[in-house]
């Protein structure tokens, strides 16, 4: 019993290492491909791809259950708007405008913060002085990553462009999170999932539409292909069903503190594949917010 309960723990840790991992690019192609892709198009072809992968697993469900998801349209469009139309699509925007590492550090951090502060308003979840303490210092570490570590610069600190978009992302993702947590029982995981996809791409669309018209033709290569296939089937439905696979294996809370390795390999992968320079001040900035995010996650883990 013991080794089955620990073999359950290590593909369990194991899974949500690889999901993290896999996550963590979407911050590095953000930046990396601003100048190849416009952002709307590639949420559309992300999602787009995702969606069609997904139906033949999960049409026959959504035809029983539609019955049950028009009853609830209202709210599979604000997931949809929020989860898979804006969340991503301006991460795509914020690449623009700001390196990955710092798209990737303010997002993890300021994600769960939303995401707290939401659930204690409308899903009235008690906050412990812990989660406080470790947003705190999860904050502390974003602003001496914005101030690069001067006084004198944080007082003179505007937020850019980026910094901007990725607050968006991220409040949108936690509006997201919070809905996620009232989906109807009626409604299969696999279905809902189709269909928040599915909608959320349609919602893209007119934007989508907008870029081909207005935006330079784009100039397919394989590596492109290949990135969107990354999207669409690894960040999108792999990434999403190794996650699943993990809670399953050692439970939500245990699951959840793998998400504070996101901005590690972030970091990792735009050093490597985008030639960002390591600054110092990512060091310090990546060590508080890692260590607020698990403080945070403390008596959850416990």
């Amino acid at each position: 019993m013991a080794s089955s309960t620990r073999a359950n723990i290590y593909t369990g840790a194991a899974l949500a290492l690889i999901t993290t991992m896999i996550w963590s690019g979407n911050y590095v192609i953000a930046r990396g491909i601003n100048k190849q892709l416009p952002p709307v198009s590639i949420g559309f072809y992300r999602w787009s791809l995702a969606t069609i992968c997904l139906a033949p697993f999960a049409f026959m469900k959504f035809f029983r259950e539609k019955e049950t998801i028009l009853q609830h349209k209202q709210y599979i469009f604000w997931t949809a708007l929020t989860g898979v139309t804006i969340f991503n699509t301006f991460i795509y925007l914020a690449g623009h405008y700001a390196p990955a590492i710092t798209l990737a550090l303010i997002g993890t951090t300021a994600a769960p913060i939303f995401a707290t502060i939401l659930a204690a308003f409308f899903l009235r979840e008690k906050v412990s002085v812990l989660r406080i303490g470790g947003m705190i210092i999860c904050f502390v570490g974003i602003i001496f990553l914005l101030s690069k570590g001067s006084f004198e610069q944080l007082s003179q600190f505007q937020f850019g462009k980026g910094e901007v978009l990725v607050l968006i992302s991220a409040l949108s993702f936690a509006v997201y999170n919070t809905l996620v947590k009232k989906k109807p029982v009626s409604i299969s995981p696999l279905a809902f999932l189709f269909v928040v996809f599915a909608l959320g791409t349609i919602c893209l669309a007119p934007f989508y539409l907008y870029e081909l018209i207005h935006e330079p033709a784009v100039r397919w290569t394989m590596n492109m292909f290949s990135i969107i296939v990354y999207l669409g089937i690894g960040n999108s439905i792999i990434a999403f069903f190794c996650w699943n696979t993990a809670i399953a294996k050692m439970g939500a809370s245990n699951t959840a503190l793998f998400s504070n390795l996101i901005p590690v390999f972030s970091t990792i992968e735009a050093i490597l594949f985008l030639g960002e320079k390591f600054e110092f001040i990512h060091l310090v900035s990546g060590v508080l917010v890692v260590t607020g995010l698990i403080i945070a996650n403390l008596k959850q883990a416990r």
